[in-house]
């Protein structure tokens, strides 16, 4: 059994997993990173997939994580211009609604004004009787609210923090379990298993950062012996993904008669994305899946508000995660905190473990400046806060700069349709071009599985993204699931099952 030391050995290859190692390794600390299954195949993949203030937090009082999280999302937009943009959000509105529009006016005035708000667009007042946004919707509302917000692949989102973390020397393990962690002699030892090989290895470290999600409590009772953990409260939240119900790059956001809420926002250009439920989860989180209930549930909150009624049989794809909130005692799981908790364990010279529960995607590079806080604190201090300043890979160039990198592949590589000169920058950023390399024609990206999705792609994200899997492919790192037909999927299938292993390197 190989042995390896480091200063953090974090598990859970989530957002706050992968945040925190990429921070930590960023500031000269050595880190390891194991992720039971693929980067995001979690929460950090069922999310509806935004960068936002979270307007609602405001009704809950919960200011800190609103200016937050208002404060971080031009901080991230710049970060990666490729997988953040900016969203224009249509909120509609009729006398006898759920929120009064005073109350609606006070929330988007804290919204305009908490944040630092720069380049985003101020909040404004729409007719929907002239204005564009009011055709999909039934006539009664007349007016709506528009303010701004963001969008986020945020599936890409972490395996790009991976990907910066690993470049930057940590030790990246996907699918790698952790069987068991324990404190000897003022350090970790822990014992990890490859799911694929089945090879063991054992680690030594300073610190345990436990990042674990929605299994946060599972690793402290089966690998740590806390029997009595109980932190966080499962949450599922479902989307669906029908054909496209309007055009226009703007969303919506809709009220609805429960006092809960749900998004409709365009997605990979041919869709709409309608989500999200919020109910309470009991199973474990790796068997989620939407239920009837809430898929009959979102098709009738849609269809109040679009002309043209939402039905099941709309449905080309959905979507199911557990969010791990934590457990702050609110009676409805819609109340629950969004903000998140950082438990530092360790006294008398034990070995000190951080303890990771709650968090959203728009806060998880906050999160992981304040646990290296906490780790620095518990081990020492190494480097100082450096990823405001950063870029992830492929986001280095201008927020508004996305057009000109289209154009600037399209000149390099003019065999390209526009459609997926679009799609590659958009997934890939400037390491696009590292992606074709030298090719010359369509003949040189290899064979095609379906739609734009070519093999040089394919070994690109085996190569460097640590791709396994069809699935690992077509929905987590990119989004040709929606376009794939099953014959298609099954030679995807057949071609990563043939890969050498070498290739993963």
């Amino acid at each position: 059994m190989g042995q390896t030391h480091h200063d953090l050995f974090v598990i859970g290859g989530g957002i706050n997993g992968c945040g925190i190692c990429r921070d930590a390794a960023g500031r000269g600390y050595s880190v390891a990173l194991a992720e039971m299954g693929d980067f995001a195949s979690g929460t950090s993949s069922g999310a509806t997939k935004l960068i936002h203030g979270g307007l609602r937090y405001l009704e809950h009082y919960e200011f800190r994580l609103v200016r937050e999280s208002l404060m971080e999302r031009e901080v991230l937009w710049a970060m990666a211009p490729h997988i953040i943009w900016p969203l224009r959000f249509v909120l509609p509105y009729h006398k006898g609604g759920i929120r009064p529009a005073w109350l609606i006016r006070l929330g988007l005035f804290f919204y305009d004004h908490l944040g630092g708000r720069r380049l985003l667009p101020p909040t404004a007042v729409l007719n929907l009787r002239r204005d564009p946004a009011g055709r999909p919707l039934k006539p009664v509302f007349a007016k709506a609210f528009e303010y701004s917000d963001g969008w986020v692949d945020d599936a890409r989102l972490v395996v790009l923090n991976a990907r910066d973390a690993a470049d930057r020397g940590a030790l990246i393990m996907p699918r790698t379990k952790v069987v068991a962690a324990r404190r000897k002699n003022g350090l970790w030892e822990i014992d990890s298993c490859d799911i694929l090989s089945g090879e063991r290895r054992r680690h030594q470290a300073r610190m345990l950062v436990n990042a674990a999600g929605p299994w946060v409590d599972q690793v402290l009772r089966a690998a740590l012996g806390e029997t009595e953990a109980r932190h966080v409260r499962l949450v599922q939240g479902s989307h669906i993904v029908v054909k496209k119900k309007f055009e226009g790059p703007r969303a919506y956001f809709f009220q609805n008669p429960d006092n809960r809420i749900i998004f409709a926002i365009p997605y990979e250009d041919d869709f709409t994305l309608i989500g999200t439920t919020d109910r309470d989860y009991s199973g474990d989180p790796k068997d989620v899946r939407i239920t009837a209930e809430e898929t009959g549930y979102l098709c009738a909150a849609a269809s109040e508000y679009f002309n043209a009624p939402v039905t099941p049989d709309d449905i080309v794809w959905s979507y199911s995660a557990v969010r791990p909130l934590y457990d702050d005692g609110a009676s409805k799981a819609q109340e629950a905190t969004r903000d998140y908790v950082l438990q530092l364990e360790g006294k008398g010279g034990e070995a000190p473990l951080l303890n990771v529960f709650g968090g959203k995607l728009t806060t998880y590079r906050r999160l992981s400046e304040h646990a290296l806080e906490k780790i620095g604190e518990a081990i020492g201090t190494k480097g100082g806060p450096w990823t405001a300043r950063s870029h992830l890979p492929g986001g280095d160039f201008p927020v508004k700069g996305y057009a000109a990198e289209v154009s600037r592949l399209k000149a390099d590589y003019p065999f390209l349709a526009e459609a997926h000169a679009r799609r590659l920058v958009r997934r890939y950023g400037t390491r696009a071009a590292s992606l074709l390399a030298e090719a010359k024609s369509i003949a040189d990206l290899g064979h095609c599985f379906g739609s734009d999705l070519y093999e040089v792609e394919v070994r690109y994200l085996v190569r460097n993204e640590w791709a396994v899997t069809a699935q690992d492919i077509l929905w987590r790192r990119t989004k040709n699931g929606l376009y794939l037909q099953m014959d298609e999927v099954q030679k995807l299938e057949e071609y990563m099952a043939a890969i050498p292993a070498q290739l993963a390197g």
